[in-house]
């Protein structure tokens, strides 16, 4: 069985590939499916922008279509960035400006009060209209720095106390075991093997 991942983001990707390359015969990214489609993500959580890409996605390609839809929600900021992470400066995907403006808004922010989580849904939409999500939540605080270069996004300044170190200084595979994102799929997976 075939599936789409209804991204291009090369992070995401290996890390999906990873967890679900036991569950489908074939994964492939938009780009290598042949499809040109950008979906609005209009919704006004997580989920609901997971499940509008999944299903265009499914809808075009008459695969399977697996979207998730993560971001940083910060306790001192009301949960912002949430659904907008990606364009928090105003311009998407600029992680670098994203970052400058998440320590700019947490500059008087004391330690006790940067707690943070990283929120991931997944939602794997069948070309038969049935679909399967799934959600997972990633534990920490923000740095008063960025530290590490693996990872990406907010990673740098993504703080784990009880690692002692941020996300962007966990290896990959530190980082598959542990992250929402990893969460969110593993619980994917056996919702899967429990249908």
């Amino acid at each position: 069985m075939k599936l789409i991942i209804a991204s291009n983001n090369a992070h995401k990707l290996v890390e999906i590939k990873a967890i679900l390359g036991g569950c489908f015969e074939e994964i492939l990214s938009l780009r290598e499916a042949g499809i040109e489609h950008e979906t609005v993500e209009d919704g006004e959580t997580f989920l609901e922008n997971a499940a509008k890409k999944a299903r265009e996605i499914a809808a075009i390609s008459g695969c399977c279509a697996l979207a998730d839809d993560s971001g940083l929600c910060v306790d001192a900021l009301g949960g912002a960035p949430g659904i907008y992470s990606a364009r928090y400066s105003g311009v998407h995907g600029d992680d670098k400006a994203n970052n400058r403006k998440l320590l700019a808004d947490m500059a008087d922010v004391p330690d006790e009060q940067r707690g943070a989580h990283f929120t991931c849904a997944i939602v794997l939409a069948r070309p038969d209209g049935t679909e399967v999500s799934a959600e997972g939540y990633f534990y920490g605080v923000i740095a008063h720095g960025e530290s590490g270069a693996n990872g990406f996004g907010y990673d740098p300044l993504f703080y784990l106390p009880e690692y002692g170190c941020t996300s962007a200084e966990l290896t990959p595979e530190e980082k598959n075991r542990i992250s929402h994102r990893s969460q969110a799929l593993h619980q994917l997976v056996e919702k899967l093997g429990a249908e």
